[in-house]
């Protein structure tokens, strides 16, 4: 993508590829208006009021090409505040073709994917991390996404970002005005105040921080890890849940040698459902490397389900299987499965004694399942996702973390009178950090890798 090269008019299909009903094809740049006059000879174009619909007949010299609806957006009221048309074309793959053909051969260019977002983050329309929020509104999948989404496109936290740099930024040039004076020994900036605005800072940071893992979630669905020993009923469980034969299942242990992973929706909510292969001391290589994938499985995700055979585990074992886990901070959800086998009935009172949480279920017969789906919500607080300002951004988690440091070394720096140039110097930093999450502080490179992985014609 050319970055910051706005003398072209862009054009690109704006809806999905293929027959449909209609078709969008969007222009926008300082010809966009000229173009579509050239295209439609018989429609006052250029005359058009802004954001108004007229019919207009599309035609190639003396040939009709389609009766199209044509908008226009003068700027800077429009999505790039450049001049912008969209026509609503029949949905003819034909048409499309040739009606973009046609823009092309009047001066327009493909444009690049994100190109007119790009524009719009350009000229002002909004920050980088709005921008961004775009991409992410477009794959939104579920209510909770499309909420934290559509918030951060209309600021989020980005302003509360951009509001406390501001004042960081007066304390910083104080700072600088210091050093100026620095034969004089004068001090402009009040060091307690500027210590109780990084202060400020830092726990808006690190609130945000702590956020990412609830956005993260609802962005990308909760990674949820089957484990378990071989036949206890991993497959089963997750065909089950998924209402679908997604995994095979067989009476012989080991059977699933390989992750297998699908998704679906609990209470508005992503998970990512992955059934493993049994946790024991392999037979043959192949299953030994799916019993390295399961523990790597295990370490990476948000939950894990470890699920046992009621019938044909005891609880010294169970215990045992679970200390060897390794959880750490991960939640845990117990399962005891086959209860419709179970012939002791005093063997779940035993387990369920032992663990206070055990849920019992029979995977097989659907049993206990609606029990297991409500835990899962309960564990990964389905209510707590209802808050707004979310950081669902890896980037933009990742430049919190950077300013969280620089912060601290601030902070120490002000606690140990160091001087007002190394201050400054961190302060700095902690501006480019901050000022990377709005775009405020940028390069190309990053704006190119941004904008490459939008969809062309947004």
């Amino acid at each position: 993508m050319k970055l910051f090269d706005k003398k072209d008019t862009i054009v690109a299909l704006a809806s999905p590829a293929g027959i449909g009903a209609l078709g969008v094809i969007r222009l926008s740049g300082p010809d966009a208006i000229a173009i579509a006059q050239r295209l439609c000879p018989r429609t006052k174009v250029l005359q058009m009021p802004s954001h108004q619909a007229r019919l207009a007949m599309i035609y190639e010299q003396d040939r009709l090409v389609d009766e199209a609806l044509l908008i226009c957006f003068k700027a800077p009221k429009s999505f790039t505040m450049e001049e912008v048309v969209e026509f609503s074309v029949h949905g003819s793959t034909y048409i499309l073709d040739q009606v973009m053909r046609l823009c092309l051969q009047q001066g327009a260019r493909l444009a690049e994917p994100g190109e007119f977002t790009f524009r719009a983050f350009l000229n002002g329309r909004f920050d980088l991390s709005q921008a961004e929020a775009v991409a992410d509104l477009i794959a939104a999948d579920n209510e909770h996404a499309h909420r934290v989404a559509l918030n951060q496109m209309r600021g989020g936290f980005a302003q509360e970002i951009r509001e406390l740099r501001e004042e960081l930024i007066h304390f910083a040039s104080m700072l600088e005005l210091e050093l100026d004076f620095s034969e004089e020994d004068v001090e402009f900036a009040d060091r307690r105040q500027l210590l109780a605005l990084l202060q400020r800072i830092q726990g808006v940071v690190e609130r945000l921080r702590a956020s990412f893992l609830k956005g993260n979630v609802i962005k990308n669905g909760v990674a949820t890890v089957i484990a378990g020993k071989p036949n206890a009923g991993k497959s089963t469980l997750l065909n089950a849940l998924l209402r679908e034969e997604k995994a095979i299942v067989s009476p012989i242990a080991g059977t699933t040698r390989d992750v297998i992973e699908d998704v679906m929706m609990l209470g508005g909510i992503k998970f990512r459902f992955m059934d493993t292969a049994g946790l024991r001391e392999a037979t043959d290589l192949i299953e030994g490397l799916g019993v390295e994938r399961t523990r790597e499985k295990i370490k990476q995700a948000a939950v894990i389900v470890y699920l046992f055979d009621l019938q044909h585990t005891s609880l010294d074992s169970l215990q045992a299987e679970l200390s060897s886990l390794e959880l750490g901070d991960t939640p845990l959800v117990l399962v005891g499965n086959k209860v419709d086998e179970l012939h002791d009935l005093s063997q779940m009172q035993l387990f369920r004694d032992a663990f206070e949480e055990l849920l019992f279920i029979s995977a097989k017969a659907g049993d206990g399942l609606p029990e297991l789906e409500a835990r899962l919500l309960q564990v990964v607080q389905a209510g707590q996702l209802q808050q707004e300002k979310l950081v669902a951004n890896a980037r933009h988690e990742q430049a919190l973390g950077k300013a969280a440091e620089s912060l601290l070394s601030v902070q120490q720096g002000l606690q140990t009178g160091i001087s007002s140039e190394l201050v400054a110097q961190d302060i700095r930093r902690t501006l480019h950090f901050l000022g990377e999450i709005t775009g405020e502080v940028s390069t190309d490179d990053l704006l190119g890798n941004i904008f490459s992985k939008f969809c062309i014609g947004k």
